[in-house]
C-alpha cells in the first residue's frame, strides 16, 4: 500500500515506544470527587503525548470512542513543535512556532501527529472508533497518515459538517463553510448506532401488536423478474388464502427461503384488517439498534450539529467574561458523534486529547443526562488554561450556569472528574539509584501493562505477598517498596520461590531487583525472573 513521507518521518515512527511512562498524579483540590479515582471521568494537565502514554497502563484497549480536535495547521494559529526528539531536525524545530510562513510546517504538523495518533489506536478498543476534525489544509495528508497506522480497510467516512451560516463577506476567494471529520473504526467489530428519529420519523412507528411497535415496510424492491427470477414467485395470504404474485418490474425483496423464515417469526403483515393485496414487513422499533433510528450521513447541517457562532456563543454564556479560544466547537457536534459510536448503558470511554475548552466533557454530562447514559470522559489539554477553562467549564456545568437558555444546563448536569498532572517519569536509571521511586500501585500498573500488555485488574493485587494479578499467560509478582535500602536487602530467594508452591496452569513471573536462586530450580517451579526494571521488555508477546 502506498504510504505518506515526510521530513522526519523515520526519527518519530517509535517515538511512543521510547516516551516514559509517567505517573498520574491526583490533584484534590481541583478534583470534583469524594476521592480521587482513575475509575471516573478525567481531566488530565500536561502534555498530551506524555499523557496518552501514561494511560496506556490503565486504559489500553478501553476506550470507545475518540474526538480529537488537533491545529489545523492553517498557519494562523501559533502553535509549536515541542516534542523534544534526540536528532539535528526536530532540534531546530523544537519550542518554535509554526506559522504560515514555515516551508516545512507539513512535516512539522505530520511529525506531531504519528506518536500521538500511534498511542490513540493502542488505547482505542477493537469496537472502538476514532473520530478527528479537520480542514482542506491537512485533510489529504491526514488521511494518507490513517491509512497506514488504522490500515485503509478501517475507513469508514469522511463527515462533511456545515461550520458557518454565512459567508464572510471580506473574504478574497472561496469562502469555507464546512470542516471534515474523518472516521476511522479499530477493525470491522466497529458497530455505528443510528441516531436518534425526529417526530416526524417515529409517525412512521405508527402499528402496534403484542410484540411492540412496529411499521410497514416494502415486501418488494426495484428489481424485474428477469434480473431476480428467485425473487418472483407466489405467496398465500394465509387469512383469505389468495395467492398473490409480485409485478415483473417490481418482484419480491426476500428469496422464498427468507419469506418462508418471515413467515415462521410472524414478520410478514397483511395490513390492519388481514387482507391486502400485497403483504408489508414489520420493522419493530425496539429490535432496530438506536431504538428505530435513522442511518447517520455524512452531511452535517448546522441544524443538526451546531455551527462555529452557536459554540461561541455557548461558551460565552458559560464564561461571562470571555475565554482566550477563538474556535470552539459545539456541544452538538460532539453529541451528535456520542449519538453515532457510543452505548450510553456500557459505561464507554471517550477520550479527547486535544481538549481545548472541553466541549467533549461538556457533551459527554450533556448527553449523558438527555439519555440517562452512564458515558465516562477523558480530556486532556496541555496548555495553562486547562484548570481555568477547560476543568472550570466542566465544574460549571456540573453545578449549573444560571444565565444558560437551556433549561438542562441551568440546573446543571450533575457528576465528578478527577484533575491529574504528570508526575515524574517512570526511568529506569533513576529507580536504580534510588531516585523519584514511584508508589507500588504506580509502578504495579507500570509493570504489568509492559509484562503481558493486558491491562492490570486494580482489585486483585495484594501487596502483603508481591501479587499484581493473572494476565491471559501468566501470575504477576512485584517484590517492591519504593525504598533503596529495601531494594538492596530484598531478592527472589529459594525460600519466596518455595512459598509459592505447585504451579497451575499458568507461569509465574517474578519481578525484583535481584534473585538468590539458581534459574534451574526457577524453571522447574515454572518461575520466570525479571530484573527491575531493565528486563521487562523481554517478556512482551
Amino acid at each position: 500500500m502506498p504510504g505518506i513521507s515526510f521530513r522526519g518521518k523515520s526519527t518519530v515512527e517509535t517515538l511512543h515506544l521510547a516516551v516514559p511512562y509517567r505517573q498520574l498524579i491526583p490533584e484534590g483540590s481541583q478534583s470534583i470527587a469524594d476521592t480521587p479515582t482513575l475509575s471516573g471521568n478525567l481531566i488530565i494537565h500536561g502534555d498530551n503525548l506524555l499523557a496518552l502514554k501514561a494511560l496506556l497502563p490503565s486504559f489500553s484497549g478501553r476506550v470507545k470512542c475518540i474526538y480529537i480536535d488537533p491545529p489545523y495547521n492553517t498557519g494562523n494559529e501559533s502553535w509549536v513543535y515541542n516534542d523534544n526528539v534526540n536528532s539535528p531536525i526536530h532540534q531546530d524545530w523544537l519550542n518554535k512556532v509554526v506559522d504560515r510562513e514555515d516551508l516545512t510546517r507539513h512535516d512539522k504538523w505530520l511529525c506531531m501527529m504519528l506518536p500521538r495518533l500511534r498511542i490513540l489506536h493502542e488505547l482505542l478498543r477493537e469496537d472502538g472508533a476514532i473520530f478527528i476534525s479537520i480542514d482542506d489544509n491537512e485533510q489529504h495528508r491526514l488521511r494518507m497518515l490513517m491509512d497506514e497506522i488504522f490500515g485503509e480497510q478501517n475507513f469508514v467516512a469522511t463527515i462533511v459538517w456545515q461550520k458557518k451560516y454565512s459567508a464572510a463577506n471580506d473574504n478574497s476567494g472561496i469562502a469555507a463553510m464546512h470542516d471534515f471529520i474523518l472516521i476511522y473504526q479499530k477493525s470491522a467489530e466497529w458497530e455505528r448506532i443510528l441516531l436518534p428519529r425526529t417526530d416526524e420519523n417515529n409517525k412512521q412507528y405508527r402499528y402496534k401488536d403484542k410484540e411492540g411497535t412496529f411499521r410497514a415496510s416494502d415486501y418488494t424492491c426495484n428489481k424485474t423478474a428477469d434480473e431476480r427470477p428467485n425473487l418472483y414467485y407466489p405467496i398465500t395470504n394465509p387469512n383469505t388464502g389468495i395467492e398473490v404474485m409480485p409485478n415483473r418490474n417490481r418482484v419480491w425483496a426476500y428469496s422464498l427461503e427468507r419469506h418462508q423464515e418471515n413467515e415462521k417469526n410472524k414478520l410478514v403483515w397483511w395490513g390492519e384488517d388481514g387482507t391486502a393485496r400485497v403483504p408489508s414487513y414489520k420493522r419493530y422499533k425496539h429490535k432496530l439498534r438506536g431504538g428505530g433510528g435513522t442511518v447517520p450521513s455524512t452531511w452535517w447541517t448546522r441544524e443538526l450539529a451546531g455551527d462555529t457562532d452557536e459554540a461561541k456563543k455557548e461558551l460565552n454564556s458559560i464564561f461571562l467574561e470571555g475565554t482566550p479560544l477563538q474556535t470552539p466547537k459545539p456541544t452538538a457536534l460532539i453529541q451528535r458523534i456520542l449519538q453515532i459510536a457510543t452505548d450510553h448503558e456500557a459505561g464507554d470511554i471517550v477520550l479527547d486529547s486535544f481538549a481545548g475548552s472541553g466541549t467533549t466533557g461538556h457533551a459527554v454530562l450533556a448527553q449523558n443526562a438527555e439519555d440517562g447514559g452512564n458515558r465516562r470522559f477523558i480530556l486532556v489539554e496541555q496548555e495553562a488554561y486547562a484548570e481555568t477553562l477547560t476543568a472550570e467549564r466542566i465544574r460549571r456545568v456540573i453545578a449549573g450556569v444560571p444565565g444558560a437558555k437551556d433549561e438542562a444546563l441551568q440546573r446543571g448536569y450533575g457528576g465528578s472528574f478527577t484533575m491529574l498532572r504528570l508526575g515524574p517519569g517512570l526511568d529506569h536509571e533513576q529507580i536504580l539509584r534510588g531516585e523519584s521511586l514511584p508508589s507500588y500501585g504506580e509502578l504495579a500498573r507500570y509493570v504489568f501493562f509492559t509484562l503481558t500488555g493486558e491491562q492490570i485488574d486494580d482489585t486483585q493485587i495484594d501487596e502483603t505477598r508481591s501479587y499484581l494479578g493473572q494476565s491471559s499467560r501468566y501470575e504477576v509478582y512485584l517484590i517492591y517498596q519504593p525504598d533503596i535500602a529495601f531494594l538492596m536487602r530484598t531478592a527472589l530467594t529459594y525460600d519466596w520461590a518455595k512459598a509459592l508452591g505447585q504451579p497451575g496452569t499458568k507461569a509465574r513471573l517474578v519481578v525484583a531487583s535481584h534473585k538468590l536462586v539458581e534459574s534451574e530450580l526457577l524453571r522447574e517451579w515454572r518461575i520466570e525472573f525479571c530484573q527491575l526494571p531493565f528486563e521487562i521488555y523481554r517478556f512482551r508477546a
